[in-house]
């Protein structure tokens, strides 16, 4: 399996090149990968979206697989063009960042002789956010995969104990540009928090696992002790109704902002003091890890791989999930300790720079490439 020339073909793969947190990795990745030593393409179901001029603008070729269902004739079509695009580029490295390309990329790679097949699973395998499909066809996808990438040890933990063989799985935390999330210190707010003296924020999807009723409930116990604070929540999803109905019971009225998703979450962060995270079940967040980097003070659910981003007490504060009381009291303590607030923001944003750049996670990355190829 050994290369002789200088670079590296490595096509990376996605579903779709929008607004998620797989398509940003995928697109730091990209970016960041030594163009001396590896070559990027990317190829993906739908390449419209915000991450597609990234992309354009530095040279990135993109590979539009138009593929609508694995039940389909698309997706024999796809194959072969993928498999085409294969041969023609030489590639070398075949990376899905998602299941649906696991499942569609990693027989294709293996049928069409790619040296070496990486697949990965950035969430648990679990019933509640796969199908049984799925997770049969994510067996398959094991077995023809090289590495399976997984961006938290509670991942790895939980594919363990389903059977996965520990040699198969590589933990690679997930990188940020934080030079790009640095908020300057004349930063404006956004116009809807403009007048608050302090943001308490979140930046989600707005799914049930979420458990934003969590943060409703303890931020309404707040507002008479901090009537000047304010509640900014930035997300689209199915529980947006409920939970907006669920603000306007507590009488939160105009001191909860609800904003929908957004291509560039920079504004919003550096507009927020606090970050909270109240997921009942996350993996490694990149919501979270943005805010540490914007310099956001960071509440977090003990989920997860959130403790390997989050020391309680020392770069944020963490609480037990689902404890509404305990959130409180966490929310109380940074409201009230200017000192503290301060502390643990300063603390949080060299976490991130100093622990999880896309640069460390571009050599880490790299690294498993050379090591599967030089084999």
């Amino acid at each position: 399996m050994k290369q002789a020339t200088a670079q590296r073909t490595v096509l990376l793969m996605v579903r779709a090149l929008s607004i998620g947190g797989c398509e940003r990795d995928l697109t730091k990745m990209a970016l960041a990968l030594d163009r001396s030593k590896y070559e990027p393409h990317v190829a993906c179901f739908r390449p419209d979206g915000p991450r597609y001029p990234e992309l354009a603008a530095a040279g990135v070729p993109v590979l539009h697989l138009p593929v609508t269902s694995f039940a389909s004739w698309s997706a024999v079509k796809g194959a072969f063009e993928l498999g085409r695009y294969i041969r023609r580029h030489r590639i070398q490295v075949l990376h899905a960042f998602d299941v649906p390309t696991d499942i569609f990329g990693a027989p294709v790679a293996r049928a069409f002789g790619v040296p070496a097949v990486i697949t990965c699973q950035l969430s648990f395998r679990c019933a509640e956010f796969y199908t049984a499909a799925e997770r049969r066809l994510l067996w398959v996808t094991d077995l023809l995969s090289d590495r399976i990438v997984v961006n938290s040890r509670a991942v790895q933990d939980d594919l363990i104990a389903r059977g996965v063989p520990a040699s198969k799985l590589f933990v690679s935390y997930n990188g940020i540009d934080a030079a790009a999330f640095r908020r300057c210190e004349d930063a404006a707010r956004v116009p809807q928090v403009a007048g608050a003296s302090i943001v308490v924020g979140t930046i989600c999807a707005l799914r049930k696992e979420k458990r934003l009723d969590l943060l409703l409930t303890a931020f309404a116990r707040l507002i008479r002790p901090y009537p000047e604070t304010r509640l900014l929540i930035v997300g689209t999803g199915e529980k947006e109704g409920a939970w907006r109905q669920l603000s306007e019971q507590l009488g939160l009225g105009p001191k909860c902002v609800f904003v929908p998703a957004q291509d560039d979450v920079r504004p919003w962060l550096h507009s927020m003091d606090v970050f909270v995270s109240t997921s009942e079940s996350e993996s490694f967040p990149n919501a979270v890890l943005e805010a540490m980097a914007a310099g956001c003070c960071v509440v977090g659910s003990r989920v997860g791989g959130l403790p390997e981003l989050i020391t309680d007490g020392q770069n944020g504060l963490m609480f037990d999930a689902g404890d509404v009381d305990m959130l409180e009291r966490a929310l109380r303590r940074v409201l009230d300790g200017a000192a503290l607030r301060k502390r643990l923001a300063s603390s949080a944003e060299r976490t991130a720079s100093e622990q999880f750049s896309i640069e460390i996670a571009a050599r880490r990355t790299e690294a498993l490439y050379s090591a599967l190829l030089d084999s």
